[in-house]
C-alpha cells in the first residue's frame, strides 16, 4: 500500500492539503513501513491548481493523510479510489504507524475552513454523521 501525507515543510502534516505540494509517500506491507521518500510537484501539479480529470503524480496513492482538505478535495480523491484523511496528528511517521494498526485520530473533511484563523483546539472528536436530515452550517465558529 502506498500512504501519501501532505508535508509542505517536511517536518509536520500540512493543513490545506490542497495547496500542499510536498508529501511524504510511504510504502506499507503488512501493516509495516518499508519505505518513505519525499515527493516534491510543482505549483501546477498541486491540487488546487490541476485539474481533478487530469492525471496527477499522487493517483497510485491509496490514502492521503492532511491536516485539512476540503470536500471538494475530499470528492476529487475518493473518485480517484484514494481515502482521504484528515487528522490532529502532525508527526507523519505517528500519523501512519497509527493509520496502519486503527489508532489514528480522525476529523471528518471540511472541519478546517479556508479562512480560518489558524488557532487549534476546535477538533473536538464530536464524529459528525453526514446521513440525515443534519446539515453543517457553511461558516463555522469564529475562534
Amino acid at each position: 500500500m502506498k500512504i501519501a501525507v501532505a508535508s509542505q515543510n517536511r517536518r509536520t502534516i500540512t493543513e490545506h492539503a490542497g495547496k500542499c505540494r510536498k508529501f511524504w509517500i510511504y510504502e506499507t506491507e503488512q501493516d509495516k513501513i518499508v519505505r518513505k521518500e519525499l515527493l516534491e510537484l510543482p505549483r501546477e501539479q498541486s491540487f488546487h491548481d490541476s485539474s481533478p480529470h487530469s492525471p496527477h503524480p499522487l493517483d497510485g496513492i491509496q490514502v492521503l493523510i492532511a491536516g485539512s482538505m476540503g470536500q471538494g478535495l475530499s470528492h476529487r480523491l475518493a473518485h480517484k479510489g484514494i481515502v482521504g484523511i484528515v487528522t490532529p496528528e502532525t508527526d507523519p511517521d505517528r500519523a501512519v504507524t497509527a493509520y496502519l494498526d486503527g489508532s489514528l485520530a480522525v476529523l471528518p473533511p471540511g472541519s478546517h475552513d479556508h479562512d480560518h484563523g489558524h488557532g487549534h483546539g476546535h477538533g473536538h472528536g464530536h464524529g459528525h454523521g453526514h446521513g440525515g436530515q443534519h446539515r453543517h452550517p457553511d461558516t463555522g465558529p469564529n475562534g
